[in-house]
């Protein structure tokens, strides 16, 4: 896993969800691969899919479950998790969960 992002666009303003459990910053390339990279405070969020998504766990312990039956499983820095199209994650981050999302163009 790679430490750092070269040659990319960062935007100014943070997005903030669920009351500030979850901030992040997007990022965009050269190539117009989009991504976002941010932090989720201890707390459980949802977010919807338009399109596939790869979360990428950079640092922290979090359960995870993908779509409406899917079951829960524990995730830590490292690991990676495959989101599709039109569904959803969800993410109990037990402590401050360090985050990617790889964003399919």
């Amino acid at each position: 896993m790679s430490l750092q992002f070269d040659h990319v666009s960062i935007d100014k303003h943070a997005n903030i969800y669920f009351d500030g459990s979850v901030i992040s910053y997007n990022l965009r390339f050269p190539d117009q691969a989009r991504k976002t990279i941010g932090v989720i405070l201890p707390a459980t969020v949802k977010f919807m899919t338009d399109a596939p998504e790869i979360i990428e766990i950079v640092s922290g312990k979090c359960r995870v479950r993908v779509g409406e039956e899917g079951e829960w499983r524990s995730h830590a820095g490292g690991q990676r998790i495959q989101v599709p199209s039109q569904s959803s994650i969800e993410i109990e981050a037990i402590e401050p969960v360090h985050y990617v999302c790889h964003m399919s163009n």
